[in-house]
């Protein structure tokens, strides 16, 4: 089964308060709660294609809320009222906020977690690796607390949880930009983003401290060539190794069923290797996704996607794809250029998690990003991404109605992102979830079209073509196609359209995609497909069947090999518009 992975970040997902404002307190402003995500809910995403469910900030993490028996983190360590999911502050608890009696949080999370997999999906979690909170201290296992005997004396020790910075002396301050964290007066520690200093910058992740898992990043790669391969026994692996394989043995126990690994890159690759054997051991099923960059922090001399696969990972953040379809509208990139993405022989081209949003990055919908065209070009652009290969799909909540990013903000400031320090809303999801009903009764007809063309097309995903199926670009075929996706002045064909082919040789099965990048103009033309083209697609009669999978009760169309070659198939696109042919 080809992966369809909804993120669902339950802080905002199940939050039915309207209204609200900014840098508002959780009372003020709402938060969404596990159990709130309901039965309607998880049915309704399961009808929607989806195969495993991200639930997003879980984790319990700094926050400036206190909660029964759960404190209030000091301000100078929290971005924001809500504060960032990813300053965990224990590994083994689940935030009490997001529980309706916060003393019974567990509790509600593995009701959820049953939820979940009653309607057939894979529940997955953050596993945060790199990083935690700098107030962590694991209240569920205690003993099991990072930090517990370190050396605080040297900035690196195999066996010690953090980095420690130097000069060790008791009036030695960590100046924040919030302010002096007093717990860290004199033994202050690196920052999550490696910033060794006692004064790191807003810019820094300086609410959070580096992990240490037996190698000195300063060092780079090579500091990891010492380190235990993944057969080796327990007793011998670093502890912070130990200590991370309780917690994913804890939640697996749990009824988690995967993880989306934080910023993987930065970790050792050899704790993956052992770290994932280990966790298939306890089930050989469990589902490990890699948020994953090239950068200057990566912990290996390789391509880290290809090393994190390696490891034993399912699939790893393509960012490549995202960066080349963004570039059709924040730079001079055309159509014609899409193809390096999908070839057979790009690395990440069926193992490569590809998405159009997630927390991290602006909304497709939000004024001020993609050109200020995303929304409108919203299903050319899901169809060039999601159909093009046989990568997992990541959809971020609210992504399927237009979220603009226009809830109350705070710290997270109007980057046309959903803040995630937060206590925000989703102000068009609201629309569709209607009060915890599910229903979409409140939505707007361009909210419920653009929410249907989805509940259409995810399911999809599933076909036998675009779930295992080969690619075969067009665009170069119709490159003198006057009709084909032309610019005014322009004499070459393929800047908005972008024509390809899928197919599975095994189910016989094959399907023609065309995407319209245009966000103004309506383009009437002709696909030409060439007599490479169809028996590289296995076609030998010479009737074609196209019908449309996107609107099954259209038209068929009915035309002959001769035909498809020259003149070409005719399609009609409109602005942002897509079509999906099953060829029979």
């Amino acid at each position: 089964m080809r992966p369809v992975i909804y993120q669902l970040f339950v802080r905002h997902f199940s939050n039915f308060t309207e209204g609200g404002q900014p840098g508002g307190t959780r009372e003020q402003n709402g938060c969404g709660t596990f159990a709130a995500v309901n039965e309607a809910a998880l049915s309704a995403l399961a009808r929607m294609g989806v195969t495993h469910l991200w639930l997003t900030g879980v984790l319990r993490h700094a926050t400036q809320s206190a909660f029964p028996g759960v404190p209030a983190d000091p301000a100078c360590v929290v971005k924001g009222l809500a504060g960032s999911p990813y300053a965990v502050t224990d590994y083994f608890d689940v935030a009490p906020e997001l529980a309706e009696e916060p003393a019974a949080r567990l509790e509600e999370f593995r009701a959820l977690l049953q939820r979940v997999r009653k309607y057939g999906m894979v529940p997955l979690i953050d596993f945060i690796p790199n990083h935690v909170s700098r107030c962590y201290a694991s209240t569920v296992r205690p003993e099991l607390s990072f930090g517990c005997g370190d050396d605080t004396g040297c900035f690196f020790s195999r066996d010690n949880a953090f980095f420690y910075l130097a000069p060790h002396h008791s009036d030695t301050r960590l100046q924040l930009p919030e302010g002096e964290f007093e717990p860290e007066r004199g033994r202050g520690r690196v920052t999550g983003n490696n910033a060794a200093t006692w004064t790191p910058s807003p810019y820094d992740w300086y609410e959070t401290v580096k992990l240490n898992y037996g190698a000195d990043y300063r060092y780079g790669p090579a500091a990891a060539d010492a380190l235990p391969r993944e057969f080796t026994p327990a007793q011998m692996v670093p502890r912070t190794w130990k200590l991370m394989d309780e917690v994913l043995a804890w939640w697996q126990e749990m009824g988690v069923g995967g993880f989306r690994c934080d910023m993987a890159h930065m970790v050792p690759m050899p704790f993956w290797h052992w770290a994932l054997a280990n966790a298939r051991m306890r089930d050989e099923s469990v589902y490990f996704m890699a948020e994953a960059y090239n950068d200057h922090m990566k912990l290996t001399e390789r391509d880290a996607h290809a090393e994190l696969l390696t490891a034993g990972f399912n699939a790893v953040y393509d960012s490549a794809s995202y960066r080349a379809l963004k570039e059709l509208y924040e730079g001079s990139a055309w159509a014609n250029d899409l193809d390096s993405q999908n070839r057979a022989e790009a690395i990440l081209t069926h193992r490569g998690v590809r998405y159009l949003e997630n927390h991290d990055e602006p909304r497709l919908a939000a004024p001020a990003h993609w050109g200020g065209k995303g929304e409108a070009a919203a299903r050319a652009l899901l169809v060039a991404q999601f159909a093009t290969t046989c990568s997992p799909v990541l959809f971020y909540n609210g992504q399927e109605v237009g979220e603009r990013a226009d809830g109350p903000g705070g710290y997270g400031g109007d980057n046309g992102r959903t803040s995630i320090f937060d206590y925000t809303t989703l102000p068009r999801l609201q629309h569709w979830t209607n009060g915890g009903r599910y229903d979409g009764a409140l939505l707007t007809p361009e909210e419920a079209s653009l929410r249907d063309f989805c509940t259409a097309f995810l399911p999809l995903m599933q076909h036998p073509a675009l779930s295992k199926g080969g690619f075969y670009g067009l665009n170069w075929a119709n490159n003198e196609t006057p009709d084909y996706g032309r610019a005014e002045g322009e004499s070459t064909s393929g800047h908005f359209l972008y024509a390809f082919l899928r197919h599975n040789r095994k189910a016989r099965s094959t399907v023609l995609a065309v995407c319209n990048f245009s966000t103004t103009a309506t383009f009437s033309t002709h696909i030409h497909i060439p007599e490479d083209a169809s028996s590289w697609a296995g076609k030998k009669a010479e009737a074609c069947i196209f019908r449309n999978l996107l609107e099954p009760t259209a038209p068929e169309l009915h035309i002959t090999r001769a035909q498809l070659s020259a003149p070409g198939l005719p399609v009609i696109l409109p602005p942002g518009g897509a079509l999906l042919l099953e060829w029979t």
